[in-house]
């Protein structure tokens, strides 16, 4: 394995594509598939937390943009809209959230989804008084502490200690559910996301492959290749502004989310030719080579 790092191109990239993001989109969009809101919904409400928070708990081997969408109906729904509510997810039969969670696609894995789903929504019901922020709140609004604490928090089931935030504690899920806390729902309390790492999915890592910013040569698992993409971006953003405040790592995840998305998958895999390179905003930075992902490995030859 050989790999370079470049926090300098990286620098350059960051401030690209947030700058792109921010005003006419990454291949025309600005929108991510978090922000289209239930209906009657108010941004910021408890509705809100509860909507961000249980579906962004299970979105992992998901394509966004369809959970998200299964989400939003199954909130719609008057029948399925109490898996929003923690007091009654408590109160209803587990087969019943299986049952449910499957009416519009909500879950994939059928007993996980709604295990993770049920209990990230009771542990807030019955120890945080149904309110995730008063967790916040609890942890100082220190995002490291709230990170600490999805990954250490348990309970007693079955006579063994298991996970508050089963999968919302994860390396790519909990900083995800920090950004949109502060990017969706709107909270402005929480400190130190400067010292979040970036929540780096394939998406996140083929935007960083393809720009260059991580390259070298490597074959193996993609997984082996995210902390240096946590890394370089945490390099990158320093001393970077945007909006009268310096950048942080969680800025760039939209922007590099959408660049895969909707413009590096039109990337071939071998030759590194890609059909939407003229209208690219990164074209520039479009590197040479080869960048085969599939099943969760990586070919890396650039």
């Amino acid at each position: 394995m050989s790999i370079v790092i470049d926090n300098e191109r990286g620098k350059k990239v960051a401030e690209l594509l947030y700058n792109s993001f921010s005003t006419v989109g990454i291949q025309g969009r600005t929108d991510m598939p978090e922000d289209i809101m239930p209906s009657h919904v108010a941004r910021g409400s408890l509705e809100h937390v509860f909507f961000i928070t249980l579906t962004v708990s299970i979105d992992y081997q998901r394509d966004a943009p369809s959970l998200w969408e299964s989400s939003r109906v199954t909130f719609e729904d008057g029948e399925t809209r109490y898996l929003f509510d923690p007091k009654l997810l408590y109160e209803t039969p587990f087969g019943r959230i299986v049952e449910d969670m499957q009416k519009y696609k909500l879950s994939k894995k059928s007993q996980q989804d709604p295990h993770i789903w049920r209990t990230v929504g009771v542990t807030f019901y019955k120890k945080w008084q149904g309110d995730p922020r008063s967790f916040l709140e609890n942890c100082d609004w220190d995002s490291l502490m709230i990170l600490k604490r999805l990954r250490n928090d348990t309970h007693l089931y079955n006579g063994r200690r298991v996970s508050d935030y089963p999968w919302l504690r994860g390396l790519k899920i909990g900083p995800l559910w920090l950004r949109m806390l502060r990017d969706n729902v709107g909270i402005s309390k929480l400190r130190n996301l400067e010292k979040v790492p970036i929540p780096v999915d394939r998406h996140v890592a083929r935007g960083t492959l393809t720009t260059g910013v991580v390259r070298g040569q490597f074959e193996g698992r993609l997984e082996e290749l995210f902390k240096y993409i946590r890394k370089v971006w945490f390099r990158s953003v320093k001393d970077s502004n945007v909006r009268n405040r310096l950048m942080i790592a969680l800025d760039v995840d939209e922007p590099l989310w959408h660049l895969s998305k909707y413009g590096c998958t039109n990337r071939d895999e071998v030759n590194g030719y890609c059909s939407v390179y003229s209208r690219c905003e990164a074209r520039d930075f479009c590197i040479k080579g080869k960048i085969k992902i599939k099943n969760g490995a990586v070919e890396l030859k650039t």
